[in-house]
């Protein structure tokens, strides 16, 4: 009798959904923009969020001090630009007030607390079934739709690197998307493991707040300015590149640098023999924008330390030999995509969670899935995303109103297997 009432009560802890659009998973701002354009467009749509708010990246795992680090108007997502009385880099908190009124906006109501554990494509129905699981009532649903975007992005899980005797240092170990501000660490000496845009600017954090950071470099790094005669680099970037080819620009730039930022490389920062831009587009690493911490490296209030050979319980030994006491840790080793963990499908994304087609063809994969936000070109590249595939799916979905087909006989095959 006992068995008997588990299974009732696992019964009916599960639904099955069907979806009358697209399921979008992520409210990040790619679930978001895709969400917009497809309101656009009059196709219904559902949004699946494993956290309890939109953009929870920016409001949950992020420093304060955190500026958008390219000009406002490169960064706004479709139909909707940035307030006027923005300024050019806004803050974290104005860009999560404009992500807030976005989704008012577009009437966009995410599920939130729900997390994906798999997707799949049926080839008997030709639908996709997702399983999610409510962290708060943990009821399981399966929802059945005929489209499937993916806008988990390109930082949804943290990466923390194997690091010998990690585990043996007493003090505190963090990833920097538990970091809020240097308040904390006063005083103290700070191991900060990277150096792209966020180890660059947590440790000028960790300045500015009288902390000592040493800033961990273990290749080479492309650092650009923020601005070149009062206009955005990127932005002057993407001007040149209209007319010349990349690797023009990517000299252009580098003279420009060099004139503004002089030579980085005295003080333990190699520049890599691919030019920044070419870089990016090849393995999607992204060039440094300093907005201040390379004046503090210049003045030694951060130092540049060589890799890391080993951590003891009070020091940490580099791999040229020399050891320093430090108090904390702070990783800032990246994000990756979590994609290969629940989407069952290995045609169109590969094992590292991005889609195989480089850029500006890895939007669209077959049977009716798409990627958002995984063009390693930012909330541009977000934005480009988001209006094809809104396009793409609306093209359908007009012809199928159109034609007033009904999928009633999916739904019953839907429910058949459930």
């Amino acid at each position: 009798m006992e068995a008997t009432t588990n299974h009732e009560a696992f019964l009916l802890s599960q639904r099955c959904v069907w979806v009358n659009g697209p399921v979008i998973v992520g409210a990040g701002p790619a679930g978001l923009a895709t969400a917009a354009c497809l309101r656009e467009q009059g196709v219904p749509f559902i949004v699946i969020e494993r956290a309890d708010c939109i953009a929870s990246l920016w409001q949950k795992r992020t420093y304060d001090r955190l500026k958008l680090h390219l000009p406002k108007q490169f960064c706004q997502l479709p139909r909707l630009p940035f307030p006027q009385e923005f300024p050019e880099y806004p803050s974290k908190k104005q860009f999560i007030q404009y992500l807030q009124s976005y989704t008012q906006k577009f009437d966009i109501n995410p599920q939130f607390n729900e997390t994906v554990h798999s997707a799949r494509f049926d080839h008997t129905s030709a639908l996709w079934r997702l399983k999610t699981e409510s962290s708060v009532s943990g009821q399981v649903v399966e929802y059945v739709c005929q489209w499937l975007v993916v806008a988990t992005g390109e930082n949804a899980e943290c990466v923390m690197p194997e690091i010998d005797g990690l585990n043996e240092f007493a003090g505190e170990v963090l990833h920097v998307s538990d970091y809020k501000s240097g308040e904390r660490f006063k005083g103290k000496n700070v191991l900060v493991v990277g150096c792209g845009n966020s180890g660059m600017e947590v440790s000028l954090d960790l300045c500015n707040h009288q902390a000592s950071p040493s800033m961990v470099v273990r290749s080479s790094v492309h650092v650009l300015p923020r601005e070149i005669m009062g206009k955005s680099t990127f932005e002057l970037a993407v001007l040149l590149m209209k007319w010349l080819p990349i690797w023009i620009v990517d000299k252009l730039m580098l003279i420009l640098s060099w004139l503004v930022l002089g030579s980085i490389e005295k003080y333990g920062l190699k520049r890599p023999l691919m030019g920044p831009l070419e870089l990016k587009n090849t393995t999607g690493k992204t060039p440094v924008l300093d907005i201040g911490a390379l004046s503090k490296i210049k003045s030694g209030e951060i130092k540049v330390v060589p890799g890391i050979k080993k951590l003891n319980k009070h020091e940490v030994e580099f791999i040229n030999g020399e050891k320093m006491g430090i108090d904390s840790v702070l990783l800032a080793t990246g994000y990756r995509s979590n994609v290969p963990f629940w989407l069952e499908e290995k045609e169109f994304f590969g094992k590292n969670g991005f889609p195989k087609t480089p850029f500006p063809n890895g939007w669209k994969g077959k049977s009716g899935l798409y990627a958002v936000g995984f063009t390693r070109r930012g909330l541009s590249g977000v934005t480009s995303d988001a209006i094809k595939i809104a396009q793409d799916i609306g093209n359908v979905w007009r012809q199928e109103t159109k034609q007033k087909k009904k999928p009633i006989a999916c739904l019953r095959r839907c429910i058949s297997h459930f």
